[in-house]
């Protein structure tokens, strides 16, 4: 006995550790991850750089008409808007080429080579079309706001950054899909550093001759299932890339369904962890001793109430406030209720962990109909 109690202590003092460590990377992203207040730009209509909007589609009728509506309302006068559709199966091409009077240009895609990934193939496609300066690259499930890109463009100038991602906000209503949403983002900012940066892929801009010249496009990211993030730790070294957090004063967000963020950690988890079973065990297991202290203060309506619940408790609620934190600055509501959800995400995550890795061990994962295999 007197030796479990010890191990419990011993749990509270690691977790303790954990949460400290938690609340720095976090007071570093409310720093470092945020754009300045009213951040104009000076510069003349002819000086403006031109921006191409580029967004892959594959089988998106459902999502497609929101995104596009939201690009077309940008009011940067130097905007070109190019959809390529990577052989979609339902009636997307007609959706894109509905919106051609608006100035959208639509591309159709070309049969995956040997060794493409297929969304990589399709940014590729899109990056020989593309005329602008800067090359916006989005998914359909992001949403702008009509000065998103003047916003973008103004902080890349200034910060004289070739690269700039942005963690996109939840600005819709309080929903499963949002209060249960993964901690992809989180891990992001948590393991934040120079030679592997916070990226997302939901909306980075890259300055076009800089991801041609320097990294000659994706052809030698072809099979990396994030190849933003290899680009992003590039360009890290030479201080020449940014991470911003969304805000309103941004107006970048996305809305995606809870079913669609488990299928894309999934796809992302096992890879991140290395692409080895031991690493993936390991996070598991690292994630539940975070969670143990819902465990713990379960366990008191069995064994009753004793002083290990109430230090549970305490640690509970730490845990529970820096979640909350932590959504506050990427939910627009709604963040205080998931704060204390945060024991039940945590132990999604684990879930999702060990799916990824058994799912990738047995070849069963995809994207978009397309098999994916970690690299």
């Amino acid at each position: 006995m007197h030796m479990f109690e010890a191990l419990l202590y011993v749990l509270y003092a690691v977790l303790l550790g954990m949460f400290g460590l938690a609340v720095w990377r976090l007071r570093y992203a409310s720093t470092h991850f945020t754009m300045k207040p009213s951040i104009k730009s000076h510069a003349t209509l002819e000086s403006l750089p031109s921006v191409t909007v580029c967004i892959p589609v594959r089988n998106e009728t459902h999502v497609m008409t929101d995104a596009l509506q939201r690009v077309i309302a940008s009011t940067y006068p130097k905007l070109e808007i190019i959809v390529l559709d990577d052989l979609s199966g339902d009636n997307t091409p007609a959706l894109v080429k509905a919106f051609a009077q608006e100035g959208v240009r639509f591309i159709e895609g070309e049969k995956l080579p040997a060794g493409w990934l297929g969304k990589n193939h399709a940014l590729q496609g899109l990056l020989d079309q593309a005329s602008g300066t800067y090359v916006l690259f989005m998914d359909v499930d992001t949403r702008l706001t009509p000065g998103s890109i003047q916003q973008l463009v103004t902080y890349a100038q200034q910060e004289k950054a070739a690269m700039v991602s942005v963690l996109p906000r939840r600005n819709d209503a309080p929903r499963a899909s949002v209060f249960f949403s993964s901690l992809r983002y989180f891990w992001e900012i948590m393991f934040h550093r120079k030679s592997a940066p916070a990226t997302t892929s939901n909306a980075w801009m890259i300055h076009r001759n800089t991801l041609l010249d320097t990294f000659n496009g994706f052809h030698e990211l072809k099979d990396v299932i994030q190849p933003e993030s290899r680009i992003a730790a590039s360009l890290m070294a030479t201080q020449q890339y940014r991470f911003l957090i969304g805000n309103d004063q941004l107006g970048v967000s996305y809305e995606k369904k809870w079913r669609s963020q488990l299928s894309t950690s999934s796809r992302l988890l096992f890879p991140l962890l290395g692409s080895k079973i031991t690493h993936a065990v390991i996070a598991a297991l690292d994630l539940l001793v975070v969670a143990s202290p819902l465990f713990i203060l379960f366990s008191g309506l069995f064994v009753g109430w004793t002083v290990h619940h109430f230090i549970a408790l305490g640690i509970f609620c730490l845990y529970g406030a820096l979640y909350a934190t932590y959504l506050r600055m990427v939910w627009q509501r709604g963040w205080l209720f998931g704060g204390l959800l945060w024991a039940l995400i945590v132990v999604q995550e684990a879930i999702l962990v060990i799916v990824s890795a058994i799912r990738y061990s047995r070849k069963l994962v995809t994207w978009k109909g397309r098999r994916v295999t970690a690299s």
